[in-house]
């Protein structure tokens, strides 16, 4: 069986990066998926659509395209890694967590313990809580060894 990953949150950091290498080198049976994560084009989603003149409409527009893929993606993956970063506030992370906790989609909150407080609901309602990419790895090296024997 082949796990679908859907990695949400933060952009601006290399996680997806260290995630991606470490089930490449551990050969795990997973497909990872995400938001487009190039921030220009995700904010410029809902531009081909009614003209606006920017601020509140275009980003609804935008919004409301970028979630046909969250939203598809999620429904679709077998598990969820949640990341919130220190630099921003990721409330579009918590929005995803909020739509794993509704689905009953199994997700993981990934980020330091510094927003251990702040996060408290959102770790709450998840599966599991990591500090570090690799320690996402191998949560889903663990639940591969076992889920994927099939």
């Amino acid at each position: 069986m082949k796990w679908r990953v859907y990695l949400s949150g933060e952009i601006h950091t290399d996680w997806r990066e260290q995630i991606a290498q470490g089930c490449a080198e551990r050969n795990l049976p997973i497909t990872l998926l995400g938001p487009v994560t190039d921030h220009a084009a995700s904010d410029a989603a809902g531009d081909g659509l009614v003209a606006t003149d920017g601020g509140f409409w275009r980003d609804q527009q935008s919004a409301r395209v970028n979630q046909i893929r969250t939203r598809t993606l999620i429904e679709k993956s077998d598990l969820v890694v949640v990341r919130f970063g220190e630099q921003y506030r990721q409330w579009n992370a918590a929005f995803d967590a909020g739509l794993c906790a509704a689905l009953g989609k199994p997700y993981i909150t990934l980020h330091d313990e510094s927003l251990v407080h702040p996060l408290k609901e959102v770790d709450a309602a998840a599966q599991a809580w990591a500090q570090t990419p690799q320690q996402v790895v191998q949560l889903l090296a663990y639940t591969c060894s076992s889920a994927c024997a099939d």
